[in-house]
Protein backbone atom coordinates (compact mmCIF):
# COMPACT_ATOMS: atom_id res chain seq x y z
CA UNK A 1 0.00 0.00 0.00
CA UNK A 2 1.34 3.32 -1.29
CA UNK A 3 0.74 6.40 1.87
CA UNK A 4 1.59 9.72 2.00
CA UNK A 5 4.82 11.03 2.91
CA UNK A 6 6.26 14.18 2.77
CA UNK A 7 9.05 15.85 0.31
CA UNK A 8 11.60 14.57 2.64
CA UNK A 9 9.87 11.31 2.59
CA UNK A 10 8.31 11.23 6.43
CA UNK A 11 4.97 9.75 6.41
CA UNK A 12 1.85 11.57 6.93
CA UNK A 13 -0.10 10.44 10.18
CA UNK A 14 -3.44 12.55 8.24
CA UNK A 15 -3.74 14.17 5.21
CA UNK A 16 -6.75 15.39 5.96
CA UNK A 17 -7.13 17.73 9.08
CA UNK A 18 -4.87 20.57 9.98
CA UNK A 19 -3.20 20.07 13.61
CA UNK A 20 -5.27 22.99 16.00
CA UNK A 21 -5.67 24.45 19.63
CA UNK A 22 -8.77 22.69 19.92
CA UNK A 23 -11.70 21.32 17.26
CA UNK A 24 -12.11 24.94 16.29
CA UNK A 25 -8.15 26.41 16.14
CA UNK A 26 -6.56 28.30 15.24
CA UNK A 27 -3.71 26.42 13.58
CA UNK A 28 -0.13 25.34 14.47
CA UNK A 29 2.79 26.88 12.93
CA UNK A 30 4.17 23.12 13.99
CA UNK A 31 1.65 21.24 11.41
CA UNK A 32 4.44 21.54 8.88
CA UNK A 33 3.08 18.97 6.42
CA UNK A 34 0.11 22.01 6.08
CA UNK A 35 3.28 24.28 5.62
CA UNK A 36 4.56 22.79 3.87
CA UNK A 37 1.94 21.98 0.94
CA UNK A 38 0.66 25.76 0.86
CA UNK A 39 3.83 26.90 0.38
CA UNK A 40 4.47 24.60 -2.31
CA UNK A 41 1.61 25.41 -4.02
CA UNK A 42 1.99 29.02 -3.80
CA UNK A 43 5.60 28.13 -6.00
CA UNK A 44 3.97 25.89 -8.10
CA UNK A 45 4.12 28.44 -11.04
CA UNK A 46 7.47 29.19 -12.74
CA UNK A 47 7.31 32.11 -15.15
CA UNK A 48 5.77 31.72 -18.51
CA UNK A 49 7.48 31.76 -21.93
CA UNK A 50 7.03 35.22 -23.08
CA UNK A 51 6.81 33.82 -26.51
CA UNK A 52 5.61 30.56 -27.06
CA UNK A 53 3.69 30.20 -23.90
CA UNK A 54 1.26 27.60 -24.32
CA UNK A 55 2.52 24.69 -25.52
CA UNK A 56 2.12 20.75 -26.83
CA UNK A 57 5.03 17.95 -26.92
CA UNK A 58 5.66 14.53 -27.39
CA UNK A 59 8.50 12.40 -27.69
CA UNK A 60 9.54 9.99 -30.96
CA UNK A 61 12.74 9.00 -33.27
CA UNK A 62 14.51 11.07 -36.52
CA UNK A 63 15.52 7.96 -39.09
CA UNK A 64 17.61 8.81 -41.53
CA UNK A 65 16.39 7.90 -45.19
CA UNK A 66 19.03 9.51 -47.81
CA UNK A 67 22.45 10.28 -47.53
CA UNK A 68 23.56 13.63 -46.61
CA UNK A 69 27.50 12.67 -45.40
CA UNK A 70 28.90 14.37 -49.06
CA UNK A 71 27.43 18.19 -46.67
CA UNK A 72 27.93 17.26 -42.94
CA UNK A 73 30.16 15.21 -40.32
CA UNK A 74 27.20 15.09 -37.95
CA UNK A 75 27.21 11.61 -36.49
CA UNK A 76 23.34 11.61 -36.44
CA UNK A 77 23.55 11.49 -40.53
CA UNK A 78 25.91 8.63 -40.60
CA UNK A 79 24.17 5.89 -41.82
CA UNK A 80 20.73 5.41 -43.71
CA UNK A 81 18.45 3.63 -41.19
CA UNK A 82 20.30 5.38 -38.11
CA UNK A 83 17.63 6.43 -35.50
CA UNK A 84 18.03 9.17 -33.06
CA UNK A 85 15.54 9.89 -30.50
CA UNK A 86 13.64 13.39 -30.50
CA UNK A 87 11.27 15.50 -28.62
CA UNK A 88 9.17 17.70 -30.38
CA UNK A 89 7.28 21.10 -28.97
CA UNK A 90 4.72 22.33 -30.87
CA UNK A 91 2.82 26.37 -29.70
CA UNK A 92 1.20 29.25 -30.50
CA UNK A 93 3.45 32.13 -30.37
CA UNK A 94 1.63 35.19 -29.08
CA UNK A 95 -0.93 34.09 -26.95
CA UNK A 96 -0.37 33.45 -23.19
CA UNK A 97 -0.48 30.06 -21.43
CA UNK A 98 -4.51 29.49 -21.00
CA UNK A 99 -5.04 31.20 -24.85
CA UNK A 100 -6.68 28.83 -27.17
CA UNK A 101 -4.92 26.66 -29.58
CA UNK A 102 -7.19 27.81 -32.62
CA UNK A 103 -6.05 31.56 -32.17
CA UNK A 104 -4.73 33.48 -35.74
CA UNK A 105 -1.02 33.03 -35.20
CA UNK A 106 2.21 31.39 -36.05
CA UNK A 107 2.72 27.80 -34.69
CA UNK A 108 5.86 26.89 -32.75
CA UNK A 109 8.21 23.94 -34.25
CA UNK A 110 10.57 23.40 -31.54
CA UNK A 111 12.60 19.89 -31.81
CA UNK A 112 15.47 18.45 -29.64
CA UNK A 113 17.51 15.89 -31.06
CA UNK A 114 19.26 13.89 -28.65
CA UNK A 115 22.28 12.63 -30.26
CA UNK A 116 25.41 11.03 -29.06
CA UNK A 117 27.24 14.37 -29.66
CA UNK A 118 24.90 16.35 -27.30
CA UNK A 119 21.83 18.11 -27.73
CA UNK A 120 20.20 19.84 -31.13
CA UNK A 121 17.82 21.87 -30.77
CA UNK A 122 16.07 23.33 -34.23
CA UNK A 123 14.29 25.63 -33.09
CA UNK A 124 11.67 27.15 -35.77
CA UNK A 125 7.96 27.71 -36.79
CA UNK A 126 5.40 26.78 -39.02
CA UNK A 127 6.09 29.35 -41.42
CA UNK A 128 9.48 29.79 -43.36
CA UNK A 129 9.34 33.49 -42.67
CA UNK A 130 8.95 35.88 -39.88
CA UNK A 131 8.06 39.44 -39.35
CA UNK A 132 11.33 41.27 -39.03
CA UNK A 133 14.90 40.42 -39.90
CA UNK A 134 16.92 42.24 -37.00
CA UNK A 135 16.82 41.48 -33.22
CA UNK A 136 17.04 44.47 -31.84
CA UNK A 137 13.13 45.08 -33.19
CA UNK A 138 11.76 41.83 -31.51
CA UNK A 139 10.66 43.18 -28.06
CA UNK A 140 8.63 45.96 -30.01
CA UNK A 141 7.07 43.57 -32.43
CA UNK A 142 6.08 40.85 -29.68
CA UNK A 143 4.89 43.54 -27.39
CA UNK A 144 2.12 44.98 -30.24
CA UNK A 145 1.70 41.34 -30.10
CA UNK A 146 0.87 40.98 -26.21
CA UNK A 147 -1.90 43.76 -24.50
CA UNK A 148 -2.22 47.41 -24.22
CA UNK A 149 -0.64 49.10 -21.33
CA UNK A 150 -3.43 51.03 -20.86
CA UNK A 151 -6.34 48.92 -21.64
CA UNK A 152 -4.67 45.25 -21.14
CA UNK A 153 -6.64 44.29 -24.35
CA UNK A 154 -5.52 42.60 -27.55
CA UNK A 155 -4.96 45.42 -30.27
CA UNK A 156 -5.30 45.54 -33.49
CA UNK A 157 -4.07 49.39 -33.38
CA UNK A 158 -0.90 48.15 -32.33
CA UNK A 159 -0.10 45.37 -34.61
CA UNK A 160 -1.03 47.12 -37.40
CA UNK A 161 0.64 50.25 -37.12
CA UNK A 162 3.91 48.40 -36.16
CA UNK A 163 3.45 46.15 -39.75
CA UNK A 164 2.27 49.04 -42.03
CA UNK A 165 5.83 50.70 -40.73
CA UNK A 166 7.86 47.46 -41.86
CA UNK A 167 6.68 46.20 -44.67
CA UNK A 168 9.18 43.74 -44.67
CA UNK A 169 6.65 41.86 -42.60
CA UNK A 170 4.59 41.76 -45.95
CA UNK A 171 5.09 37.95 -46.73
CA UNK A 172 4.64 36.86 -43.07
CA UNK A 173 1.86 38.74 -42.61
CA UNK A 174 0.00 37.02 -45.75
CA UNK A 175 0.58 33.72 -44.17
CA UNK A 176 -0.48 34.57 -41.10
CA UNK A 177 -3.62 36.38 -42.28
CA UNK A 178 -4.45 33.00 -44.99
CA UNK A 179 -6.02 29.31 -43.94
CA UNK A 180 -2.22 28.71 -42.93
CA UNK A 181 -2.88 31.12 -40.15
CA UNK A 182 -4.94 28.58 -38.22
CA UNK A 183 -3.74 25.24 -39.10
CA UNK A 184 -6.17 22.47 -38.14
CA UNK A 185 -4.35 21.16 -34.83
CA UNK A 186 0.20 20.45 -35.14
CA UNK A 187 -0.52 17.29 -37.14
CA UNK A 188 -1.35 18.46 -39.95
CA UNK A 189 1.08 21.69 -40.40
CA UNK A 190 4.74 21.67 -41.78
CA UNK A 191 7.60 23.08 -39.58
CA UNK A 192 10.53 24.87 -40.79
CA UNK A 193 13.72 25.71 -39.32
CA UNK A 194 13.09 29.09 -40.72
CA UNK A 195 16.26 30.80 -40.43
CA UNK A 196 19.48 29.76 -42.72
CA UNK A 197 22.18 27.49 -40.79
CA UNK A 198 25.22 25.83 -42.30
CA UNK A 199 26.72 21.98 -42.44
CA UNK A 200 29.95 21.41 -42.40
CA UNK A 201 31.73 18.21 -44.15
CA UNK A 202 34.77 16.64 -42.60
CA UNK A 203 37.15 18.95 -44.29
CA UNK A 204 35.74 21.75 -42.63
CA UNK A 205 33.53 23.06 -46.01
CA UNK A 206 30.41 24.91 -45.74
CA UNK A 207 26.71 25.14 -47.25
CA UNK A 208 23.44 26.83 -46.24
CA UNK A 209 20.84 25.08 -45.82
CA UNK A 210 17.25 25.45 -44.79
CA UNK A 211 15.25 22.87 -43.06
CA UNK A 212 11.71 22.03 -44.18
CA UNK A 213 9.54 19.36 -41.97
CA UNK A 214 6.46 18.33 -44.51
CA UNK A 215 3.35 16.55 -42.73
CA UNK A 216 2.71 13.17 -43.61
CA UNK A 217 -0.90 13.83 -42.43
CA UNK A 218 -1.91 16.03 -45.27
CA UNK A 219 -1.86 19.94 -44.68
CA UNK A 220 -5.41 20.72 -43.17
CA UNK A 221 -6.33 24.25 -42.02
CA UNK A 222 -9.80 25.69 -40.13
CA UNK A 223 -12.05 28.19 -41.75
CA UNK A 224 -11.67 31.69 -39.52
CA UNK A 225 -15.72 30.70 -38.08
CA UNK A 226 -14.66 27.42 -37.03
CA UNK A 227 -11.28 28.54 -35.26
CA UNK A 228 -13.29 31.13 -33.30
CA UNK A 229 -16.27 28.47 -32.67
CA UNK A 230 -13.26 25.99 -31.09
CA UNK A 231 -11.19 28.79 -29.53
CA UNK A 232 -14.66 28.99 -27.31
CA UNK A 233 -15.75 25.19 -27.45
CA UNK A 234 -12.48 23.39 -27.08
CA UNK A 235 -9.57 25.89 -26.35
CA UNK A 236 -7.24 23.03 -26.22
CA UNK A 237 -8.04 21.29 -29.46
CA UNK A 238 -4.71 21.07 -30.96
CA UNK A 239 -3.15 19.52 -27.30
CA UNK A 240 -6.06 17.12 -26.95
CA UNK A 241 -6.12 16.23 -31.36
CA UNK A 242 -1.96 15.30 -30.31
CA UNK A 243 -2.32 13.61 -27.20
CA UNK A 244 -5.19 11.34 -28.44
CA UNK A 245 -3.90 10.71 -31.34
CA UNK A 246 -0.34 9.39 -30.02
CA UNK A 247 -2.09 7.40 -27.07
CA UNK A 248 -4.14 5.66 -29.76
CA UNK A 249 -1.20 4.95 -31.64
CA UNK A 250 -1.99 7.13 -34.72
CA UNK A 251 1.40 8.69 -34.77
CA UNK A 252 2.27 11.45 -36.70
CA UNK A 253 5.15 11.89 -39.01
CA UNK A 254 6.88 14.54 -41.35
CA UNK A 255 9.38 14.25 -44.08
CA UNK A 256 12.27 16.18 -43.02
CA UNK A 257 14.10 17.73 -46.23
CA UNK A 258 16.69 20.57 -46.72
CA UNK A 259 17.39 23.07 -49.29
CA UNK A 260 21.22 23.64 -49.91
CA UNK A 261 23.08 26.59 -51.09
CA UNK A 262 26.92 26.90 -51.92
CA UNK A 263 28.57 30.17 -50.87
CA UNK A 264 29.02 30.49 -54.57
CA UNK A 265 25.62 30.09 -55.12
CA UNK A 266 24.97 32.59 -52.88
CA UNK A 267 26.88 35.23 -54.44
CA UNK A 268 25.17 34.58 -57.78
CA UNK A 269 21.44 34.05 -56.38
CA UNK A 270 21.63 37.82 -54.55
CA UNK A 271 23.37 39.53 -57.52
CA UNK A 272 20.57 37.88 -59.43
CA UNK A 273 17.86 38.68 -57.12
CA UNK A 274 18.73 41.61 -54.81
CA UNK A 275 17.61 39.49 -51.95
CA UNK A 276 19.77 38.36 -48.90
CA UNK A 277 20.22 34.87 -48.52
CA UNK A 278 20.13 35.42 -44.49
CA UNK A 279 17.39 37.69 -44.65
CA UNK A 280 14.15 35.91 -42.21
CA UNK A 281 11.61 37.69 -44.52
CA UNK A 282 12.72 36.39 -47.55
CA UNK A 283 12.40 32.13 -48.61
CA UNK A 284 14.59 30.66 -50.80
CA UNK A 285 12.73 29.79 -54.34
CA UNK A 286 12.47 26.04 -54.66
CA UNK A 287 12.86 26.44 -58.17
CA UNK A 288 16.50 27.81 -57.74
CA UNK A 289 17.08 25.45 -54.69
CA UNK A 290 15.05 22.28 -54.62
CA UNK A 291 13.81 20.46 -51.51
CA UNK A 292 16.28 17.24 -50.76
CA UNK A 293 14.81 14.38 -49.11
CA UNK A 294 17.09 13.62 -45.51
CA UNK A 295 14.73 11.19 -43.01
CA UNK A 296 11.35 10.66 -41.27
CA UNK A 297 10.51 12.44 -38.22
CA UNK A 298 8.19 10.12 -36.27
CA UNK A 299 5.93 11.03 -32.44
CA UNK A 300 5.15 8.14 -30.95
CA UNK A 301 4.98 8.83 -26.85
CA UNK A 302 3.08 11.09 -25.00
CA UNK A 303 4.96 12.81 -22.16
CA UNK A 304 4.36 11.28 -18.50
CA UNK A 305 3.98 14.40 -16.90
CA UNK A 306 3.31 17.86 -18.36
CA UNK A 307 5.43 20.06 -16.65
CA UNK A 308 8.28 18.24 -16.05
CA UNK A 309 8.54 17.70 -20.01
CA UNK A 310 6.64 20.27 -21.63
CA UNK A 311 6.92 23.09 -19.56
CA UNK A 312 10.23 22.77 -18.45
CA UNK A 313 11.48 21.90 -21.89
CA UNK A 314 13.87 24.41 -22.62
CA UNK A 315 15.39 25.15 -26.29
CA UNK A 316 18.26 27.50 -27.94
CA UNK A 317 19.00 27.58 -31.17
CA UNK A 318 22.92 27.80 -29.72
CA UNK A 319 22.35 24.12 -29.26
CA UNK A 320 24.70 22.77 -32.11
CA UNK A 321 26.31 19.42 -32.57
CA UNK A 322 29.87 19.12 -34.90
CA UNK A 323 29.15 18.71 -38.29
CA UNK A 324 26.84 22.06 -38.03
CA UNK A 325 26.89 25.63 -37.80
CA UNK A 326 25.37 29.09 -38.25
CA UNK A 327 25.07 32.01 -40.00
CA UNK A 328 25.01 35.51 -40.34
CA UNK A 329 21.53 36.22 -40.23
CA UNK A 330 20.58 39.01 -38.02
CA UNK A 331 17.37 37.22 -36.39
CA UNK A 332 19.31 33.60 -35.94
CA UNK A 333 22.25 35.60 -33.97
CA UNK A 334 20.02 37.57 -31.83
CA UNK A 335 18.43 34.24 -30.49
CA UNK A 336 21.64 32.46 -29.84
CA UNK A 337 21.70 34.77 -26.90
CA UNK A 338 18.14 35.19 -25.97
CA UNK A 339 16.52 31.81 -25.90
CA UNK A 340 19.44 30.15 -23.25
CA UNK A 341 18.86 33.45 -21.18
CA UNK A 342 14.99 33.04 -21.17
CA UNK A 343 15.32 29.69 -19.96
CA UNK A 344 17.97 31.09 -17.09
CA UNK A 345 15.60 33.29 -15.94
CA UNK A 346 12.34 31.07 -16.35
CA UNK A 347 13.92 28.05 -14.98
CA UNK A 348 17.46 28.71 -13.15
CA UNK A 349 21.14 28.08 -14.11
CA UNK A 350 20.59 24.33 -14.05
CA UNK A 351 17.54 23.49 -16.35
CA UNK A 352 19.79 21.68 -18.19
CA UNK A 353 20.13 18.55 -15.47
CA UNK A 354 15.89 18.06 -16.09
CA UNK A 355 15.65 15.16 -17.37
CA UNK A 356 13.97 16.63 -20.56
CA UNK A 357 16.66 19.03 -21.22
CA UNK A 358 19.91 16.69 -20.17
CA UNK A 359 21.98 15.04 -23.02
CA UNK A 360 22.07 11.34 -23.53
CA UNK A 361 25.64 11.32 -24.61
CA UNK A 362 27.97 11.27 -21.39
CA UNK A 363 28.83 15.07 -20.73
CA UNK A 364 31.54 16.90 -18.53
CA UNK A 365 32.04 20.71 -17.73
CA UNK A 366 33.10 22.98 -15.06
CA UNK A 367 29.63 24.79 -13.87
CA UNK A 368 28.95 24.18 -10.73
CA UNK A 369 26.49 25.64 -7.99
CA UNK A 370 23.45 27.39 -8.22
CA UNK A 371 20.00 25.92 -7.38
CA UNK A 372 18.91 22.77 -7.92
CA UNK A 373 22.86 21.77 -8.63
CA UNK A 374 21.24 18.01 -8.62
CA UNK A 375 24.89 16.12 -9.01
CA UNK A 376 27.14 19.59 -8.99
CA UNK A 377 29.71 17.42 -11.21
CA UNK A 378 30.67 14.70 -7.92
CA UNK A 379 34.25 15.26 -6.80
CA UNK A 380 35.38 15.84 -10.28
CA UNK A 381 37.29 18.65 -10.78
CA UNK A 382 35.56 22.47 -11.28
CA UNK A 383 38.22 23.88 -13.44
CA UNK A 384 39.95 23.25 -16.40
CA UNK A 385 43.67 24.56 -16.32
CA UNK A 386 45.13 26.92 -19.08
CA UNK A 387 47.23 25.14 -21.74
CA UNK A 388 49.29 25.91 -24.41
CA UNK A 389 50.32 24.57 -27.96
CA UNK A 390 47.30 22.82 -28.05
CA UNK A 391 46.88 21.46 -31.84
CA UNK A 392 44.07 23.29 -34.04
CA UNK A 393 41.04 21.87 -34.55
CA UNK A 394 41.34 18.12 -35.55
CA UNK A 395 37.24 17.80 -36.36
CA UNK A 396 36.54 17.39 -32.88
CA UNK A 397 34.07 20.03 -31.58
CA UNK A 398 32.07 22.13 -33.72
CA UNK A 399 34.69 22.68 -36.31
CA UNK A 400 33.04 25.48 -37.77
CA UNK A 401 36.05 27.08 -40.08
CA UNK A 402 33.68 30.53 -40.13
CA UNK A 403 32.41 32.32 -42.34
CA UNK A 404 34.72 35.73 -44.27
CA UNK A 405 33.98 38.96 -41.84
CA UNK A 406 34.12 42.61 -44.08
CA UNK A 407 33.39 46.16 -43.06
CA UNK A 408 33.73 48.57 -40.17
CA UNK A 409 31.25 47.65 -36.86
CA UNK A 410 28.33 49.78 -37.24
CA UNK A 411 24.57 49.69 -37.07
CA UNK A 412 23.58 49.41 -40.89
CA UNK A 413 20.50 50.22 -42.34
CA UNK A 414 18.83 46.92 -44.45
CA UNK A 415 15.57 48.28 -44.98
CA UNK A 416 16.82 50.91 -47.81
CA UNK A 417 15.97 50.00 -51.30
CA UNK A 418 14.64 46.56 -50.47
CA UNK A 419 12.30 44.47 -51.94
CA UNK A 420 9.27 43.68 -49.58
CA UNK A 421 6.83 43.47 -52.37
CA UNK A 422 7.74 40.42 -54.95
CA UNK A 423 7.93 37.34 -52.80
CA UNK A 424 4.13 38.53 -50.52
CA UNK A 425 2.70 39.25 -54.34
CA UNK A 426 4.07 35.76 -55.45
CA UNK A 427 2.44 33.92 -52.90
CA UNK A 428 -0.89 35.92 -52.85
CA UNK A 429 -0.77 35.34 -56.77
CA UNK A 430 -0.57 31.12 -55.74
CA UNK A 431 -3.34 31.07 -54.15
CA UNK A 432 -6.74 30.10 -55.20
CA UNK A 433 -10.14 32.04 -55.33
CA UNK A 434 -11.39 30.78 -52.30
CA UNK A 435 -8.04 30.62 -50.63
CA UNK A 436 -7.69 34.47 -51.73
CA UNK A 437 -11.21 35.56 -50.81
CA UNK A 438 -10.48 34.27 -47.25
CA UNK A 439 -6.97 36.17 -46.93
CA UNK A 440 -8.79 39.52 -47.77
CA UNK A 441 -11.57 38.92 -45.34
CA UNK A 442 -9.65 38.19 -42.16
CA UNK A 443 -7.28 41.33 -43.22
CA UNK A 444 -10.60 43.14 -43.25
CA UNK A 445 -11.98 42.20 -39.78
CA UNK A 446 -8.29 42.55 -38.55
CA UNK A 447 -7.32 46.10 -39.76
CA UNK A 448 -10.43 47.42 -39.63
CA UNK A 449 -10.03 48.05 -36.43
CA UNK A 450 -7.14 50.10 -36.65
CA UNK A 451 -7.54 53.93 -37.56
CA UNK A 452 -7.53 55.41 -40.58
CA UNK A 453 -4.10 56.32 -41.44
CA UNK A 454 -2.91 53.07 -40.22
CA UNK A 455 -5.29 51.39 -43.20
CA UNK A 456 -4.03 53.48 -45.67
CA UNK A 457 -0.65 52.67 -45.10
CA UNK A 458 -0.93 49.06 -45.44
CA UNK A 459 -3.10 49.24 -48.31
CA UNK A 460 -0.38 50.81 -50.21
CA UNK A 461 1.92 47.74 -48.73
CA UNK A 462 -0.94 45.48 -50.52
CA UNK A 463 -1.52 47.37 -53.73
CA UNK A 464 2.27 47.36 -54.18
CA UNK A 465 2.69 43.55 -54.31
CA UNK A 466 -0.20 43.12 -56.15
CA UNK A 467 -3.32 45.61 -56.99
CA UNK A 468 -5.66 42.85 -56.58
CA UNK A 469 -4.56 42.28 -53.04
CA UNK A 470 -5.06 45.79 -52.03
CA UNK A 471 -8.19 46.46 -53.88
CA UNK A 472 -9.34 42.81 -51.71
CA UNK A 473 -8.51 44.36 -48.50
CA UNK A 474 -10.09 47.76 -49.11
CA UNK A 475 -13.26 46.26 -50.26
CA UNK A 476 -13.85 44.16 -47.56
CA UNK A 477 -12.84 47.27 -45.15
CA UNK A 478 -15.66 49.03 -46.89
CA UNK A 479 -18.24 46.32 -46.62
CA UNK A 480 -17.32 46.04 -43.25
CA UNK A 481 -17.63 49.43 -42.08
CA UNK A 482 -20.62 49.84 -44.39
CA UNK A 483 -22.55 46.78 -42.72
CA UNK A 484 -21.35 49.16 -39.23
CA UNK A 485 -23.05 51.75 -40.02
CA UNK A 486 -26.65 50.27 -40.78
Amino acid sequence: MTYITTASGIPVADNQNSITAGPRGPLLLQDFHLIEKLQHFNRERIPERVVHAKGSGAYGTFTVTHDITRFSKAKIFASVGKQTPVFLRFSTVGGEKGSADTERDPRGFALRFYTEDGNWDLVGNNTPTFFIKDGIKFPDFIHTQKRDPQSNLKSAQMMWDFWSRAPESLHQVTILFSDRGTPDGYRHMDGFGSHTYSLIDTKGGRVWVKWHFKTKQGIRNLSATEALRLAGADPDYAQRDLFNAIDSGDFPCWSVEIQVMTDAQRVEWENRTGWDAFDLTKVWPQGDFPRQPVGVLELNRNPANYHAEVEQAAFSPSNIVPGMGYSPDKMLQARLFAYHDAQLYRIGANHQHLSVNQPRCPFHHQQRDGAMAIENGGAAQNYDPVQSGLPASDGFGHGDAGWELGGAAGRYETRVDDDYYTQAGNLYRLLGGDAKRNLVENIGGSLSQADPAVQDRQIAHFMKADPSYGNGVAAAIRELQEKRDR
